[in-house]
């Protein structure tokens, strides 16, 4: 009897010894649990929403993308750091758009072989005047400034610059006279 007594003892000691290390494992599991779900949502808010909706820009972001003389007519460059392709017109001139389609915002890829940015997610296309060939897209694509000081192209890219067709103005051109305001005409 005494020995049964003993036995249920040393059982009951260690039921009261594993409490404690379930609980810190418990407490452990629970914690990794918390960082992996605050890891999701930390990547969710920073690569999942489209930028300029979670963050405000102020002022202007001149963008250096190179000089003039590196563009050949009818060209098209991708600048992923700042969201824009500039494209050198077939005259010469410059325009920058949104790597962004105007329907719902997906990014677009330049098709060199078709002369034209193509949405992979709707099949929206632009030619490289940045206007609609083919829809859903209900308009032509996002520009940004283009500035061109001492043979240097510069891309202002803190605002887009919504457009509802071509103006012939919007092209930059490289021997363009900068006026009193700091933009050419």
């Amino acid at each position: 009897m005494k020995q049964r007594q003993k036995e249920g003892a040393l059982r009951a000691e260690s039921k009261i010894r594993h409490r404690p290390r379930r609980s810190f494992l418990k407490f452990i599991w629970t914690s990794l649990g918390l960082v992996a779900l605050a890891e999701v949502i930390f990547l969710y808010f920073s690569f999942l929403l489209p930028p300029g909706k979670n963050q405000k820009k102020q002022g202007t972001a001149m963008f250096p993308a190179g000089a003039v003389g590196n563009y050949r007519p009818g060209s098209v460059t991708a600048f992923t750091r700042g969201f824009f392709y500039l494209a050198c017109q077939e005259d010469g001139g410059f325009l920058a758009y949104s790597s962004r389609c105007t329907h719902l915002g997906c990014t677009l890829p330049w098709n060199e072989n078709e002369k034209l940015f193509i949405c992979p997610c709707h099949a929206s296309s632009f030619d490289i005047r940045g206007l609609v060939v083919s829809a859903p897209a209900p308009r032509p694509l996002d520009r940004y400034r283009v500035k061109i000081e001492n043979g240097m192209i510069y891309v202002d890219t803190s605002r887009k610059i919504k457009r509802k067709e071509f103006h012939p103005g919007d092209v930059v051109y490289a021997d363009q006279v900068k006026t009193g305001d700091g933009e050419q005409s």
